[in-house]
């Protein structure tokens, strides 16, 4: 018996040990995901992760970036494990995607590696309001060029209808206003969408503003005992936790697309007055700004179609107009404009048709790109 166990413990002995394999893995950036770019047309990427497996000394973090499967060369990483996380950034010119590779070294060797295969540094957009900013037009729309997506607040996709992160399940003009942006600017595009259908602008202001008169739908709402009504907030909270998610300055602008639950209500009592839409608007906007903390710039659509026979609020038009004139927002489409087979159920409804989807697109084309280029002329962002 004592010769056996000799003769396992010499077995044991002789047995090469070998150390658990390193394990990298990133946390950021997110796969398709696209930063803003800035002043000098980069955009600042945080890189960070988890390597186990690697313990001990002189570990070296390097990088790389494949761009139009040319790989660059691997960099040192300025970043420091702390336990096993680390966190670094790094500056990429504007453009993509790009193929992001992470490695740890000692003293040449590669203990682990990770990819992320679709980073963007380009133009990020905030799309708020209600249906016709979100999923309810009649044909759903997908980015032709690849370069179009949109983040829910946990992950990036590719931004092919319905939006993540808005209401409905149906087509919207993300898809074709992103293209035309990636094309026209050689950079890939970024969405938040955040509308909600059937929405009043008091459903979006802070939660405890006061009204006279309560929307339509009552459900982010509430009537107090004074006879006043006053929002619950919860439609701003999510608004402006979206938009912290990106940080200082992490989207280009907001596209509001919204005031057909204010106009014309078949409920007289529910009806926006002009005067009061362009005061919640002007606070929405002004205290949007002040809760992320910059002057993030907002394009306002006029916004006020119904149906056939219903198609205009002027009150509602002259209040979202005014917020141009007097310099609180800037000037989006005119989508009152598109009736007739661009609206759905062949022009009988509120929502827009495919086509009415890529035309509304184009609108907001029309009025974005202009003022983009003017930015990236001025080296502003």
């Amino acid at each position: 018996m004592k010769h056996v166990v000799l003769g396992l413990l010499a077995l044991l002995l002789a047995a090469p040990y070998t150390l658990p394999a390193a394990n990298l893995t990133l946390t950021a950036p997110l796969d398709y995901q696209v930063v803003q770019r800035g002043r000098k047309n980069c955009g600042k990427i945080t890189i960070s992760g988890n390597l186990t497996g690697a313990e001990g000394k002189h570990i070296v973090l390097e990088e790389r970036i494949i761009a139009n499967g040319k790989a660059g060369k691997w960099q040192k990483l300025p970043a420091h494990l702390n336990g096993t996380t680390f966190e670094a950034g790094m500056e990429l010119p504007a453009g993509g995607w790009y193929r992001l590779q992470v490695r740890a070294v000692r003293h040449r060797k590669v203990l682990a590696e990770a990819t992320i295969e679709h980073v963007g540094v380009g133009e990020v957009f905030v799309v708020a309001g209600q249906s016709n900013s979100a999923n309810h037009g009649q044909e759903k729309q997908v980015t032709r060029t690849g370069e179009v997506v949109a983040f829910d607040g946990e992950r990036w996709q590719l931004a092919n209808d319905p939006q993540p992160g808005a209401s409905g399940n149906g087509g919207s003009f993300l898809p074709p206003f992103g293209d035309a942006i990636a094309r026209r600017f050689g950079v890939p595009v970024g969405f938040m969408a955040c509308g909600i259908g059937a929405t009043s602008v008091r459903e979006w202001l802070p939660k405890g503003t006061k009204f006279p008169n309560p929307p339509t739908l009552t459900g982010r709402v509430r009537q107090l005992p004074s006879g006043e009504w006053e929002s619950n907030g919860e439609a701003f909270a999510m608004l402006v936790a979206r938009m912290k998610q990106m940080g200082p300055r992490g989207f280009r602008a907001v596209l509001w697309h919204q005031g057909e639950s204010d106009a014309n209500q078949r409920d007289p009592t529910r009806t926006l007055p002009g005067n009061l839409y362009r005061a919640y608007l002007e606070q929405l906007i002004r205290e949007s700004r002040r809760a992320i903390g910059w002057e993030a710039p907002w394009f306002v659509a006029q916004v006020s179609y119904h149906v056939p026979g219903d198609e205009a609020s002027p009150d509602i038009r002259a209040a979202q107009a005014s917020l141009w004139k007097d310099g609180i927002a800037l000037a989006g489409p005119d989508s009152d404009a598109l009736k007739g087979d661009l609206r759905e159920n062949g022009g009988q409804g509120v929502h827009f048709s495919g086509p009415g989807l890529r035309e509304h697109a184009a609108r907001w084309v029309e009025k974005v790109a202009p003022w983009l280029e003017q930015q990236l002329l001025n080296g502003s962002n």
